[in-house]
């Protein structure tokens, strides 16, 4: 089975009130999202949350399959696995953004955990260095975050998708307050959607 994980969306985020005071943003069709300032930035993270009818296994191989996830994942253009070792995974993703935004790329590190729950944690972080910088692409240096899916039953999982970003560049003020909540919106109601048509 491919090991593959990409487990990110491109954060564009707007100015950040303090630290870990989230606020509750979005709460429609199963999903909350939730906003807070993060302490070293001064871009807003993001925390979505849904219940989906769908085993934690499910979901772990919509994840490491890269031409599915980059279909379900909000603004993905292209993904590839650039290294697995052990727990760590190392995947390039580029954006596919709204004119004017420039293109994007991302070096992502996935980390993964079982918990004595059951829960698969996910740890995401940027490793801007580990590849040459691409022509024509705005490398994203800072990105932290963090998929926790908790089995609640046989067939039933409560996923939250957390991230926190610095888009790197010129972002429009409009591009950044739509992409706010769009972001875990798209990617958990598409995953969603996938998810509970598998067998």
């Amino acid at each position: 089975m491919n090991r593959c994980l990409l487990l990110t969306a491109l954060m564009l985020c707007t100015p950040a009130p303090a630290a870990d005071d989230w606020n509750l943003a979005y709460d429609r069709e199963g999903i909350r999202v939730y906003l807070s300032g993060a302490a070293d930035s001064s871009y807003q993270q993001f925390r979505g949350v849904s219940t989906m009818k769908a085993s934690v296994r499910t979901l772990t191989d919509l994840q490491e399959n890269l031409r599915v996830a980059c279909k379900w994942l909000y603004a993905c253009d292209q993904m590839r696995l650039l290294e697995v070792d052990g727990a760590n995974t190392w995947v390039y993703l580029t954006t596919n953004l709204p004119w004017p935004t420039m293109p994007r790329d991302i070096v992502l590190k996935v980390t993964s955990e079982r918990l004595d729950d059951g829960t698969l944690l996910r740890r995401l972080s940027a490793e801007p260095d580990r590849i040459p910088e691409v022509d024509g692409l705005i490398r994203v240096q800072h990105l932290s975050g963090e998929w926790r899916m908790k089995p609640l039953g046989e067939r039933e999982t409560e996923v939250t998708y957390q991230l926190q970003a610095d888009p790197a560049g010129d972002v429009p003020g409009w591009l950044a307050n739509r992409f706010v909540v769009d972001a875990p919106v798209v990617t958990l109601r598409t995953l969603r959607a996938v998810a509970e048509r598998q067998p």
